[in-house]
């Protein structure tokens, strides 16, 4: 059986260590009853553990090799093996609609907008774990007043638990990578609304953390406007590292009234 050459261009670095495989598919079992969707399967180092989960799992590769090694490798996986690229997919198309769990080592290049895509099908996907570089980890599971929390830490906060599992040597890697890497796992919390306009949620975290050195009254200027009376308050003094996602909330609940008073479009989208 030919091995697949890891390809740079795809982020690819293929784990060797098997007992961190087995501890990384594991992670899967907070909800034993739900079918699996891996990404990034490569040449199964993790697959091989999820197929003896004994409950349905699907993997989805867009590297044409991997998906070849992989058709011969596990042939019981045949028609659960997608070729295809995971953040042009239809999610929900997969498991009929159904809830399913998401996992893998994710490429690097690329784990981000593989959250943001699991927040835009949140519905569906209650739990999402896998590896990562390092610094995103920990950027993720980051409080207010670290240096490292930013967009994607209040983001996903915002409706998933999200915990610090375990840290990865390079050196268990082919290539290894120049970073360490580390495992986390997110689950869905109780929040079903924000209890605020979503969409300029997202546009007032990412709008403020785009400058995240200069304190809310200057960095929300690009949606208030330079003399917005709301940017007296005292809040505005603060940077975008130092408010919580609860108090994001609320500061967009009050952005948006200040937008609806000027009759700005950004409060009606």
């Amino acid at each position: 059986m030919k091995l697949v050459k890891p390809k740079k261009f795809l982020g690819q670095h293929f784990l060797k260590d098997l007992k961190v495989a087995q501890d990384i598919a594991d992670t899967v079992d907070t909800f034993p009853e739900l079918p699996i969707l891996e990404v990034g399967p490569g040449m199964g180092v993790l697959t091989q553990f999820l197929v003896k989960k004994d409950r349905p799992l699907k993997v989805v590769e867009v590297d044409y090799e991997s998906v070849a090694y992989l058709r011969e490798a596990y042939p019981s996986l045949e028609d659960h093996i997608i070729e295809d690229d995971f953040l042009k997919m239809n999610l929900h198309r997969l498991f009929d609609g159904q809830p399913f769990v998401l996992t893998g080592n994710y490429p690097y290049n690329i784990s981000s907008q593989i959250f943001f895509k699991m927040l835009d099908n949140k519905d569906i996907i209650p739990c999402c774990t896998g590896m990562i570089q390092k610094e995103v980890a920990e950027r993720i599971a980051a409080g207010p007043g670290s240096k490292t929390y930013g967009i994607l830490s209040v983001l996903i906060q915002a409706w998933y638990k999200v915990e610090y599992l375990f840290t990865v040597s390079e050196h268990v890697f082919n290539p290894p990578p120049k970073v360490k890497s580390a495992v986390i796992r997110m689950t869905r919390n109780e929040t079903k609304e924000l209890g605020c306009n979503e969409k300029l949620f997202k546009q007032v975290v990412k709008t403020t953390f785009n400058q995240r050195r200069k304190t809310l009254r200057n960095s929300i200027k690009p949606i208030l406007g330079k003399d917005c009376p709301l940017t007296e308050d005292v809040v505005f003094n603060k940077r975008p590292e130092q408010l919580s996602v609860e108090e994001f909330i609320n500061l967009t609940n009050r952005v948006e009234a200040a937008l609806k008073a000027t009759n700005t479009p950004e409060a009606n989208s």
